[in-house]
């Protein structure tokens, strides 16, 4: 006679166990609340429950995250974006605000200031290293966030909030400021206003010479992309703050550069562009990558076809062997 087979548990609503789940939080056992929520979950994915099994990660993610458990409250959130991906969820509305949930409980602590004897500097070599793991964990879920965005029903580029959400935290809390890193969110995002006023806190705490790169960089980052409303309307949000004007920025070359630039990119002018290009060379040497991007814009604004590098490295060989 064969043996029936035992019947799996039938699994109560997802509140339940979020309650349970709370109350071990509460408890204090993050450790033993993390492996529960991630085992319970999973078990409500197999059963094909994807939206009760996002409750539960949800609820996890956030109260990890309020309770300071960085590591454990990051690793649900991207459990969380993973477990959209397999239910194939589609981009809204009510998941970029569940979403935005779980980016806002993510600690924003503000790094110790004015610190001079050997026991403060310590203090700060632990705030840094909290402040890293801190970003990393939340590039981690942000990144996971904008792929799921791009391939499910968002921009191609990934959600515009969501990238806007990731410049904003990099620029806030990295230890190690990164105006490239968070200039290319920015340009893909849909807050030209807050971009504006993010580079103007910028200048008012970089070293000399640092500020008109970054605003270079990013109308540039732009126009790359074909914006040249986005560029021009970033560049007159800049040109609003009284603290643009106290930096005098009028007088760099960059800046000259670009405000002859944007105008230039407006009409049939090749000519023109690559006059530019040329008086104002030394000036956009400053950062190799400058002239890339205006390879780019000369081939989307003028139909210039970009040089190969290969190609001209061949050719030069072809010549000397002529």
């Amino acid at each position: 006679m064969s043996r029936e087979r035992p019947r799996r548990a039938t699994l109560p609503p997802a509140e339940e166990n979020i309650k349970k789940l709370e109350n071990v939080i509460n408890e204090g056992n993050y450790y033993g609340a993390q492996q529960m929520y991630k085992s319970i979950s999973a078990r409500y994915v197999s059963a094909q429950r994807h939206s009760e099994a996002l409750d539960i990660l949800h609820s996890g993610a956030c109260l990890q995250l309020k309770n300071g458990q960085v590591t454990c409250g990051s690793e649900l959130a991207v459990i969380y974006v993973e477990t959209l991906v397999k239910a194939k969820v589609p981009y809204d509305d009510d998941v970029l605000d569940c979403i935005r949930k779980i980016y806002k409980t993510f600690p924003q602590i503000p790094l110790p200031q004015d610190l001079g004897e050997d026991e403060d500097m310590e203090q700060l070599n632990e705030a840094l290293g909290a402040a890293k793991i801190r970003v990393d964990c939340c590039l981690s879920f942000l990144k996971a966030a904008i792929k799921w965005s791009a391939e499910f029903g968002a921009h191609r580029n990934g959600s515009p909030e969501l990238h806007v959400m990731l410049a904003e935290y990099i620029y806030s809390e990295s230890p190690e400021l990164d105006m490239t890193r968070v200039s290319y969110h920015f340009v893909r995002g849909n807050n030209l206003k807050k971009f504006a006023s993010t580079l103007v806190n910028f200048m008012g705490k970089c070293y000399p010479g640092e500020d008109d790169l970054a605003i270079t960089r990013a109308i540039l980052m732009y126009l790359a992309m074909g914006s040249l409303r986005d560029a021009n309307f970033l560049m007159d949000e800049l040109k609003k703050h009284a603290q643009y004007k106290e930096h005098d920025l009028h007088r760099s070359d960059l800046i000259q550069f670009i405000n002859h630039l944007l105008p230039t990119l407006q009409r049939d002018a090749l000519p023109l562009f690559n006059m530019l290009r040329t008086n104002y060379k030394s000036s956009i040497d400053r950062e190799p990558a400058f002239n890339e991007r205006l390879d780019e814009i000369a081939e989307l604004f003028y139909g210039v076809q970009r040089r190969n590098p290969l190609q001209e490295m061949f050719g030069d060989v072809f010549k000397m062997m002529g």
